[in-house]
């Protein structure tokens, strides 16, 4: 009786003990923050540095994907707990951090910062684009029209959550996203198919994948460089695309919680 006993014990240590390995060996995800109310995701890594040169003391964490930071922002006078998180340049990247993000934390809303090429003559240097549509418009089919690729992958963002107005020198338009800088031949068909004034690599990657989640999303880009048909001013030129990276990134940083207090 004593051995019978012994084994049913040990049997049921030994299931818990399972119980627990299993859980161990899964990815870890954080448990739901209802506090938590935005992720800033942040994609090139000449953006994030400025988010690093902004928040010199910050300890970082890193993921599967890029590093983050907890820090807690003023909001209506209160501090509120925001992720900025570094998800990485390109389509591939933007998509895969952006799910990680909502998978992981939850948010309520999805903040996406950072730069983008502005066609000279149609948007100012150094501008504030709200995102309401993407167009990922680099794909190329060559058995069929690639229009309906594209269409299948642009996304119309809801905004009407938004409180307003929202501030005078912002431009809420579309923005064109590839994985790769804007061809100054392409800009006048990309003006006239899709009526873009600016583009960047990661925007419609990451508004793709928060649509599918349901998930709002504010997209916010500063102008660092203009492109003409002619040339681009940072093209050749990299130092041109970090002067202007540093611009546009400080004011989206220290504008963030306005926006934050437009999300209600």
């Amino acid at each position: 009786m004593k051995m019978a006993i012994r084994a049913v014990v040990w049997f049921a240590v030994l299931t818990l003990l399972l119980i627990g390995c299993g859980a161990s060996t899964s990815p870890r995800v954080a448990t739901t923050n209802e506090s938590l109310k935005a992720v800033v995701i942040v994609s090139a890594n000449a953006e994030w540095n400025v988010v690093k040169a902004v928040y010199p003391d910050v300890r970082m964490t890193a993921t599967p994907w890029g590093e983050y930071f907890e820090r807690n922002v003023e909001v209506h006078g209160h501090p509120t707990p925001i992720v900025f998180f570094h998800g990485g340049w390109g389509k591939v990247a933007a998509a895969g951090s952006a799910q990680y993000a909502i998978d992981r934390w939850h948010p309520r809303y999805v903040i996406n910062l950072g730069t983008c090429g502005g066609f000279e003559g149609e948007i100012e240097k150094h501008a504030v684009v709200l995102a309401d549509r993407t167009v990922i418009y680099d794909i190329k089919e060559a058995m069929g029209d690639s229009a309906q690729a594209i269409a299948d992958y642009s996304v119309e963002l809801d905004l009407s959550w938004l409180g307003g107005p929202l501030p005078p020198a912002v431009r809420k338009t579309l923005l064109v996203s590839g994985d790769r800088d804007l061809v100054p031949s392409e800009l006048g068909d990309l003006a006239s198919r899709f009526g873009a004034v600016a583009g960047d690599w990661e925007s419609g990657a990451i508004a793709y994948a928060c649509g599918r989640n349901k998930q709002r999303l504010l997209v916010l880009r500063g102008v660092s460089d203009l492109v003409s048909r002619h040339g681009g001013e940072a093209y050749a030129n990299e130092a041109a695309f970090i002067d202007g990276t540093g611009i546009v990134m400080r004011r989206l940083l220290a504008e963030l919680p306005s926006w934050l207090e437009r999300c209600p």
